[in-house]
Order: structure tokens, then C-alpha cells, then sequence
């Protein structure tokens, strides 16, 4: 049996060539394995109304949602993210002659491109730590690849043996992620779990130092003094790396200053702006080792274990994933440049 049915109209053009190129029914039956019904049929219409496109295209239910319909769903996406399909259908319906149901609502929103997305999440940024941002910005917009290899970066962060799910999810098209209304903004956590201090730079991963307690300017002395010291003066002999750390308490207490003034003529200390880690390369190692603990066969069920997991899974990551890090690095630039000190993708 021969394919019946409606034809794409390019198949519909093959059977009126066919047809007027003197072939019978059957033969062009035969040739394009159409079943020869389908031949008549279409070259009758052909020659009633000399047209080989389908007619039947316009078929179907109308939509219930016409363009006036989308624009007003589109206002109450804008209005609210967060809605869910229920909330977004039942505002719909408010002083509308003819309701729509759910999947009603949710086929129209991918028609417009919408999705349900988890919103992407960025640090809260005052306006002043925003000014902040961009002055670092400008102040390093000319450094090459070559100059952050000299950067040695580092950070603390904090792993939990359980995780919140954080089922916060958005309407959102796709060019969207970084839209103001499509964000979340954090703060930085509390105690608990297992704290590491970590630091790296272009050419190697440094030390990871578990804290088993709140870092204070005592411990980070401890730290500085025996694992920061060795690792600048080992990497940057002829004294020209510099040493990156944040705006923490305990990093700019009168010991920890009074220390780095005593080794300036070893390295220098780059201050990164407050509410950035898009600055801070390390943070996408934090997200390495978070995404790898929760891929293990064997998940951790004590601290001393998760503490091990983290030490192993450190010191595995690529050379290849931190170098491609730091050499992002003119790229997050140019992103804080074009935010004006805004959030970024990074």
C-alpha cells in the first residue's frame, strides 16, 4: 500500500510533475509510492484551483489563547516569577468570557518560550560595594592572562552532609537567566558542617585546610604564616605574585595587616572587592567539589568522613579545570565592566 493521507507540499509537487509529465495514475503511483487515491486526489485539486500547497494546514481546534491572550499572560509572568501554573491560569481567567485550564496555560508559555527554571543565584550588592566593584574593574581591565598567573586566590567555604533542595523555581525565556527579576540573591552561611580554607593559583593547587572551628584572626594568622608564606615564596620567588583575599573580619584585623606589611617586599596582597565572587575563581572550585560529593556511590554520613571526601576530591581536580579558571579572568572583568558593578553570569 502506497502512503495516504495529506502530503508536505513538496510531495505534492513531486505528484503534479509526475502527472504532468505524462505519467498515469498508477505509474506515478508506483514511482513516488504514493497510493493512487492520493495521486487523484491531489491532482484534481491542482487542477481546480492551480495551487500544490495543502489547504488543510489551517485545520484544527482554534487556539484559546490568541496574541491579545499572550500579551496579557506575558504581563502576569512579568509581574510574577514565581507564580505557579495554577496562580498564572487562575489570574488568566479573572474577567475573561472564556477560561483556559493548565495545559492550556503551560502549552501557550512554551509557545512564547517560557520555562520553569531554577532562578540563578547571585550575591546581594549594595551600592556602594557596587562602585566598589567597578573601581576594581577599571583599575584591572588592562591585565592580560599572563598577569593573573601571578594571582594566588583563595577562599573558605563550608560543605554539609545534608543539603536543602531549594525548589525556588521562575518563568523565564531563554536569554533571561540574568534578568534582575529572574534572580535569587544569598548571604553567606552560618557555622556548620565541615570549613576548609583552600588556595590556588595558574601554575598549581595549593593547600586545603579544614577549620574546625569559626576562622578567627589567630587561626587565620596560623594559616597565612604556614601554608600562604610557602606557597607565595615557592611560586613567585622574584617576588611578583600577588596573594588575593576577601573582605572577611578576620583578614583585616591589625595582626593579619601588621603581617602582610612585614612581607611586602615578598608579594603583594590584592584585595578583592566586598559581595564578589565572580571574582574569585576558587568559588567554581567550591561548586567542583560540592557537584563531586554529591556524585559519590557512598555518600558521607559523619563529618570526619565528609571531611576526607573533600581532602581527596581536591586534590584530584584537573590542572586543565583551574587554569581554564584564571583564564577567564579578563572575561569576568569585561561582564562586572559591562554590569556597571552589577551581578554576572560567573
Amino acid at each position: 500500500m502506497g502512503k495516504k493521507g495529506d502530503l508536505s507540499n513538496f510531495e505534492r509537487g513531486m505528484v503534479v510533475g509526475a502527472r504532468r509529465d505524462g505519467l498515469s495514475i498508477s505509474q506515478s503511483a508506483q514511482l513516488l509510492g504514493f497510493s493512487r487515491t492520493t495521486i487523484s486526489r491531489v491532482y484534481k485539486e491542482w487542477c481546480a484551483k492551480g495551487k500544490t500547497s495543502s489547504m488543510r494546514q489551517s485545520c484544527g481546534r482554534k487556539c484559546l489563547v490568541d496574541a491579545r491572550g499572550q500579551r496579557r499572560m506575558g504581563r502576569l509572568i512579568q509581574a510574577d516569577r514565581r507564580a505557579t501554573l495554577t496562580e498564572i491560569t487562575t489570574r488568566y481567567n479573572r474577567g475573561m468570557q472564556q477560561s483556559i485550564c493548565e495545559a492550556t496555560t503551560r502549552t501557550t508559555l512554551r509557545r512564547m518560550g517560557y520555562n520553569s527554571r531554577r532562578p540563578h543565584r547571585v550575591p546581594l550588592i549594595s551600592t556602594t560595594n557596587r562602585k566598589k566593584r567597578l573601581q576594581f574593574a577599571r583599575a584591572h581591565q588592562n591585565w592580560t592572562v599572563e598577569d593573573w598567573k601571578n594571582v594566588a586566590w583563595s577562599d573558605e567555604s563550608r560543605f554539609l552532609l545534608r543539603h536543602s533542595n531549594g525548589r525556588v523555581r521562575i518563568w523565564r525565556k531563554q536569554n533571561e537567566n540574568m534578568d534582575p527579576s529572574c534572580l535569587i540573591t544569598t548571604m553567606q552561611a552560618g557555622d556548620g558542617g565541615v570549613k576548609v580554607w583552600g588556595m590556588f593559583s595558574w601554575h598549581t593547587l595549593g593547600p586545603l585546610v579544614p577549620i574546625g572551628h569559626r576562622l578567627n584572626a589567630t587561626a587565620y594568622l596560623s594559616i597565612v604564616s604556614d601554608h600562604v608564606h610557602p606557597f607565595m615564596t615557592t611560586m613567585y620567588p622574584s617576588s611578583d605574585g600577588y596573594f588575593q583575599q576577601d573582605n572577611a573580619p578576620c583578614h583585616k584585623a591589625r595582626i593579619i595587616s601588621n603581617w602582610f606589611l612585614e612581607h611586602d617586599n615578598e608579594f603583594t596582597v590584592l584585595k578583592c572587592p566586598p559581595q564578589s565572587p565572580d571574582l574569585n575563581p576558587i568559588e567554581h572550585l567550591w561548586d567542583v567539589v560540592e557537584r563531586e560529593l554529591r556524585a559519590l556511590d557512598v555518600h558521607p554520613t559523619n563529618l570526619h568522613q565528609l571531611q576526607d571526601a573533600i581532602l581527596s576530591i581536591w586534590a584530584n581536580i584537573s590542572k586543565e579545570c583551574f587554569q581554564h579558571l584564571v583564564e577567564s579572568m579578563p572575561r569576568r572583568i569585561k561582564a562586572v565592566l559591562k554590569a556597571k558593578g552589577g551581578q554576572t553570569p560567573y
